[in-house]
């Protein structure tokens, strides 16, 4: 029927190039920002599951970085305690030389001057053994704890080992000295119980770090699971987005091409009337 109040061939050709319109302003934004889901208004419930995936792996950051930290301050306490190790087995050398009675009063001299270098030299290393703030080996600590779940509920502790002198590692007193003989010889005894103490400290130090290390490779690979994850529910596949947009577009083309057509009938009642 031909109308000049109602056109509904144009009406339906209007009506599918605004479909057209839609689906290609949807796809232009999926090409554009690489996502098919970027607001909750292209899928609410994808778009939420995506926000708390995205929740879980800004934790996890935060857990990767509190393990980094404290894996690095374990990290000085092992370098220091090693340092103090080395300290110890050059004292009993010291220690041992100075033990031999036929050595002179003068040589043992200059070997006790060589055993206090040594034993300040322990006290340097404690000192300045510090990691942001945090110092595992000369008794300010009881123990360092890192986040382990991205909720905070679960987290790794590190017991500190206190190698300050005179503690329950490193039995030496800042005192001592190797400038008699029978200084020397007890000082062997001394030493060697503060080595073994030193090496198991470290073992237990090293068990720590091992912790952190391994907890840290689990949460990066949990993450980086996660994030593949939310790219499988929010990233838009380019070549897809591609080819849909190439066919939105002639398919735009063509029905602007048909709503001019249906535009054009009621221009045929004219000639009716001629």
């Amino acid at each position: 029927m031909l109308s000049v109040n109602t056109n509904g061939d144009a009406m339906t050709a209007l009506e599918y190039l605004n479909l057209t319109q839609g689906q290609l302003a949807q796809t232009e934004t999926a090409v554009s920002t690489g996502l098919t889901v970027s607001t909750a208004k292209d899928n609410g419930a994808i778009f939420a599951i995506a926000q708390n995936m995205r929740g879980d792996v800004a934790g996890y950051k935060a857990v990767t970085q509190s393990l980094e930290n404290c894996s690095s301050t374990v990290d000085v306490a092992l370098s220091a305690g090693q340092s103090i190790s080395d300290l110890l087995i050059q004292m009993k050398q010291q220690a041992l030389a100075a033990a031999d009675t036929s050595l002179g009063t003068t040589s043992r001299a200059a070997l006790n001057e060589n055993f206090q270098a040594l034993l300040q030299q322990i006290t340097t290393v404690v000192q300045n053994a510090n990691f942001n703030g945090t110092n595992l080996i000369n008794g300010s600590t009881f123990q360092i704890e890192a986040l382990a779940s991205d909720d905070g509920s679960h987290r790794i502790t590190v017991g500190a080992q206190n190698m300050s002198l005179s503690g329950t590692i490193v039995t030496i007193a800042s005192t001592g000295s190797i400038s008699t003989q029978a200084k020397a010889s007890a000082m062997i005894t001394a030493v060697q119980a503060s080595l073994g103490n030193v090496d198991s400290a470290l073992a237990s130090l090293g068990a720590g770090s091992s912790k952190f290390s391994i907890q840290a490779t689990f949460v990066q690979n949990l993450s980086d699971t996660l994030t593949t994850g939310i790219g499988n529910l929010v990233d838009a596949n380019m070549a897809t987005e591609s080819a849909q947009l190439t066919a939105l577009q002639t398919k735009q083309q063509l029905g602007v091409q048909a709503l001019s057509i249906a535009n054009q009938a009621p221009q045929i009642i004219l000639s009716l009337f001629h």
